[in-house]
């Protein structure tokens, strides 16, 4: 198969390849629902050394720099109460989380969460963290942008591989919510 954007030397469906996923994201796939197929899914197989969005879109090619999403988690609090949520934003920008994230938590602080919170809590690896299969309590709060890609690359889960998803279908997802001006310049 090729990938609908880039050029990887390997494409599959996220659908015949779960294997390839950390549990909670084969899980998500697996029991996919929404407007979009789940085999439009798809998976990119990349060198986990090469994760990061700087390094990745040197490797993979500039163009997928404007295609990328990253996804954050971050946290809420407000008196003794924690919101854990995850921010989804175009790799050119940057979540924000004093101003839109911590006004739509209603807390009255919120910051990236520790590493291992965000692991921990998502069952995923760091530097692979996707919108795709996260707690299904959570708010997903993505950014118009995103939304309005065909496919945006995120994370697969795992630090190794990618995902190419219809931007569409991250609105979809358990949580979702679309936020303007979400990312910042």
């Amino acid at each position: 198969m090729h990938a609908p954007i880039g050029n990887f030397d390997s494409a599959t469906p996220a659908t015949e390849c779960l294997g390839e996923l950390t549990r909670p994201v084969a899980d998500a796939v697996r029991h996919w629902s929404g407007g979009v197929p789940a085999d439009q899914i798809v998976y990119v197989d990349t060198a986990a050394e090469w994760a990061d969005t700087a390094t990745f879109v040197e490797h993979y090619g500039r163009e997928l720099l404007e295609q990328s999403a990253n996804c954050v988690v971050v946290t809420g609090k407000r008196g003794g109460g924690t919101t854990l949520a995850a921010c989804v934003v175009l790799s050119t920008t940057r979540v924000d989380v004093n101003g839109v994230v911590r006004r739509h938590l209603g807390a009255r602080k919120a910051s990236f969460a520790p590493m291992d919170t965000a692991t921990g809590e998502t069952g995923m690896e760091y530097g692979g963290i996707t919108p795709v299969g996260l707690p299904g309590d959570w708010p997903v709060l993505v950014d118009p942008a995103v939304v309005d890609l065909p496919y945006v690359l995120v994370g697969s889960g795992r630090r190794r591989g990618k995902l190419l998803v219809p931007g569409k279908a991250l609105a979809e997802l358990p949580g979702a919510v679309v936020l303007e001006g979400l990312g910042v310049a």
